[in-house]
């Protein structure tokens, strides 16, 4: 368990997962250090002289990579920051990772090997991807256009990932543990659209599109390109099938069954998430 001496650092502390764990971890009386470009001290991924600072007095640490551990950057990213965090004093981390993604899964050894106690995060499609990223203006335009094709996805609540990594950051019987995380069910993005339109009331449609058309979009909505890299390399390469399947990873680590999608969807809807006022 950790002591009252103990100083998590949490990084990604604004993004989905890493803001639920802050304040989790907050309300459960854990000091906490926000890590994040704009927090105090300033983490940033791609100075390393920043790490220091962020890992000083650090017992235990949640990595959420940005932008993805997808990227090609972050083997050796997830190499030198584990490096330093045990030289710090690091006793224990807890590593996001995505389903089906090699440079994913080379992290996670990455971690494995580092000598400090883990704990792996293996995660689904966030099913707040389409209420706190990108795909939430499709909604609120009514029509959600990507080349996600039929296959199916078992959409993971990001309040079950923050739990689950609370759990692994606060408990020392979670560590050498590998929790891949899915919903309870499988659904298209038509049926997870459909969901969606049924808990806002609005006319919401799921439109296929040729992955050309959306390689075209991204560039036209001109993003960072390895942000448009990595939404090809996930709707283009990743979703292809090889994820249609469940686990029981949130069950085994917090004794309870996943959130549903469809509940998801209402309380984002209740939450105002898809407002157009």
């Amino acid at each position: 368990m950790q002591t009252k001496h103990s100083l998590t650092l949490v990084l990604g502390a604004s993004g989905k997962t890493g803001r639920r764990i802050v304040s989790r971890l907050e309300e459960m009386g854990v000091a906490v250090r926000a890590g994040s470009r704009s927090g105090d001290p300033s983490f940033k991924w791609e100075d390393q002289t920043t790490w220091v600072r962020a890992l000083t007095d650090v017992t235990t640490v949640y990595i959420s990579y940005y932008p993805d551990l997808a990227v090609p950057a972050a083997p050796d990213d997830i190499t030198a920051f584990t490096k330093l965090a045990k030289e710090m004093g690091v006793t224990k981390v807890v590593l996001l990772s995505g389903r089906g993604e090699e440079e994913a899964q080379r992290c996670e050894q990455i971690v494995q090997d580092s000598g400090i106690d883990w704990t792996i995060v293996r995660c689904a499609w966030f099913s707040q991807n389409f209420s706190e990223n990108f795909i939430r203006d499709m909604v609120l335009e009514g029509i959600v256009a990507l080349p996600a094709g039929v296959v199916k996805e078992p959409f993971i609540d990001t309040d079950d990932i923050a739990d689950v990594a609370v759990a692994a950051l606060t408990d020392p019987k979670h560590s050498g543990q590998l929790y891949e995380l899915t919903g309870p069910r499988m659904l298209t993005f038509t049926e997870a659209v459909a969901e969606i339109s049924k808990a806002t009331g609005l006319d919401i449609k799921y439109v296929e599109i040729r992955g050309e058309a959306f390689v075209q979009g991204l560039k036209e909505q001109q993003l960072p390109d390895d942000i448009a890299k990595l939404l090809e390399y996930l709707f283009m390469t990743v979703l292809d099938g090889r994820n249609e399947y469940l686990t029981d990873g949130v069950k085994r680590a917090l004794g309870r069954e996943p959130k549903d999608f469809a509940d998801y969807a209402k309380q984002a809807a209740k939450e105002g998430y898809w407002n157009t006022n």
